[in-house]
């Protein structure tokens, strides 16, 4: 008991002074108890390279709710239900999810295996100092660093983009549609947002689990309550039959059953982000089995209960083509408007808009977090600045202002067209699903895994092999036009961008990065090795 108490104590001393010396690299801890407390969870991720600075505040439940949030299956799926519906209509929808979200899932269950062996805030990318070659390990990290970066970005900025659509398109629902959103409005209204979801993260961390806990309960109350209304008031429905045989290409794809795997977009773009959880890892009681468990809980209910309100909304839906011409920009509102009148859709896109906000929030907090992890490496230029923590709220705030100030400048490109956002909302899932595999490739290349406390046992390459093929294929789809013929106005400029990044990260690290960087957690000269905590 006393020993504990000296640990702990030196540990408040530590944070309470002027810096944080990041440990050396060795190799990581396991435990077989049941019950690993917070100290020990601290230990083992100092075994790991990092002294911990963030209080660890996140339960079961709370880490559960906050993995919920970050898939935001009610208002994603209602942001993101158009590419479905453009894909080839009822069955498109079905099929793309039932068989998209299926990729997505073993894809969540193996980042989950991971983040219980190797927890900390790098998440994936610093799994790859344990699960790549010695040689391969700075590289690798380096250029996998800036490509998640850019899929996490380019993700919460698209949320933080749908968010101002949905309040928008009640708005436009509001006026009986006599009132148009621009991208003016769009941006103008995104940016408000932003600021407001970066102020609330610069709270202690006890707050934001409190804001988080509370949201499960609303999430499930309204889907519960949009799907109850619609069955209720959508006079002419449609069959299950239709749900998964109706299907009507537009795209000019041949085969035309080719332009599903289109719809495919939407499961992976609320499933695809499920590593968020694990950024937060140095703020979880015990995060080697918390965090796994909430990833793998939420997104297996998130991939149900996606599948239930997507046959709600197709039976409920009416003509399709009315829906993707609708005034508001929103298929799903004018869905809501469609069936149960003005009074009704303005509530349930509304609640949509509140959902994508409890999104946005867990999303600048995940993202903050990889900004951090990325610093106290010296992965990112002036690395110094975005490492600090604030001894007030022990939060990286300079983080969550950087983080915040790149989806705004991200978001900044709606002023430009559609086409151009677009781009970038689509290089996100190709982005962070390029990141997830590479440490899973090395996982099953290598051999070099140690297994956590929580693992898929003999299923572990089984679901690695489908994670790598599955969105693999995905990755290479995601880059194709929608439709056909292509123009400069439907171009799917996102392999632009992605190569762009791809090109950058690379000459980086030849004319910068190969000089200093020797992987995450590893020793350096001091100057280069301290986390700041400022008051």
């Amino acid at each position: 008991m006393a020993s504990k108490s000296a640990e702990k104590s030196g540990h408040t001393n530590a944070l309470q002074g002027s810096t944080v010396v990041v440990r050396e690299n060795v190799s990581p801890l396991t435990s077989s108890s049941d019950d690993v407390t917070m100290d020990e969870a601290d230990r083992k991720l100092e075994a790991m390279g990092y002294t911990p600075v963030f209080k660890r505040e996140f339960s079961t439940w709370s880490s559960f709710s906050f993995a919920m949030s970050i898939s935001g299956v009610y208002g994603s799926l209602m942001s993101t239900w158009i590419y479905g519906l453009q894909a080839g209509g009822a069955a498109a929808i079905m099929w793309s999810w039932v068989i998209g979200g299926a990729g997505a899932w073993a894809l969540a269950l193996s980042l989950a295996e991971l983040s219980s062996a190797y927890p900390s805030s790098g998440a994936m990318y610093f799994t790859l100092k344990f699960l790549a070659l010695e040689e391969q390990v700075p590289i690798l990290c380096w250029i996998s660093g800036y490509i998640n970066l850019v899929g996490t970005v380019t993700g919460s900025a698209a949320t933080e983009y749908a968010s101002s659509q949905m309040l928008l398109a009640a708005a436009s629902i509001t006026s009986n549609f006599s009132y148009m959103p621009t991208n003016n409005h769009v941006v103008a209204c995104m940016a408000i947002l932003t600021v407001i979801h970066a102020s609330i993260n610069t709270l202690p961390t006890l707050w934001l689990t409190r804001l988080t806990s509370g949201y499960v309960v609303f999430h499930i109350s309204v889907l519960v309550g949009a799907c109850m209304c619609l069955l209720v008031q959508t006079k002419e429905k449609h069959s299950i039959a239709y749900a998964f045989t109706d299907f009507q290409p537009s795209s000019g794809w041949t085969p035309p059953g080719f332009a599903f795997l289109f719809g495919c977009l939407t499961p992976a773009w609320i499933m695809t982000s499920a590593d968020s959880t694990a950024r937060i890892a140095e703020e979880a009681k015990d995060p080697a089995r918390i965090v796994p468990k909430a990833i793998a809980n939420a997104t297996t209910f998130t991939y149900i209960i996606g599948f239930l309100f997507n046959l709600v909304l197709v039976i409920c839906m009416g003509d399709p083509l009315e829906l993707v011409q609708s005034p508001s920009g929103q298929p799903v509102a004018q869905l809501f408007f469609n069936a149960m009148g003005r009074t009704p859709a303005i509530l349930f896109t509304l609640c949509g808009f509140a959902v994508m906000n409890l999104v946005a929030i867990p999303g600048i907090q995940a993202g903050s977090r990889t900004i951090f992890a990325f610093a106290r490496d010296d992965l990112l230029p002036f690395s110094h600045h975005w490492r600090r923590v604030s001894k007030r709220s022990q939060t990286p705030i300079a983080a969550v202002w950087l983080y915040a100030a790149l989806e705004i400048i991200v978001n900044l490109l709606g002023l430009m067209s559609d086409t151009a956002i677009s781009a970038v909302f689509n290089v996100c899932t190709v982005a962070l699903n390029i990141s997830y595999l590479v440490p899973i490739v090395c996982k099953m290349l290598y051999g070099r895994f140690e297994k956590g406390p929580w693992n898929l046992g003999r299923w572990s390459f089984v679901m690695n092999a489908v994670a790598v093929g599955w969105n693999t294929l995905m990755a290479v789809i995601f880059f194709f036009p929608t439709r056909l013929p292509v123009a400069a106005e439907n171009m799917n400029y996102a392999i632009v961008v992605f190569v762009f990044v791809l090109m950058f990260s690379v000459g980086f690290w030849y004319t910068h990065g190969r000089h200093f960087y020797t992987g995450p957690g590893t020793r350096r000269p001091l100057a280069a090795t301290v986390v700041e905590t400022l008051g």
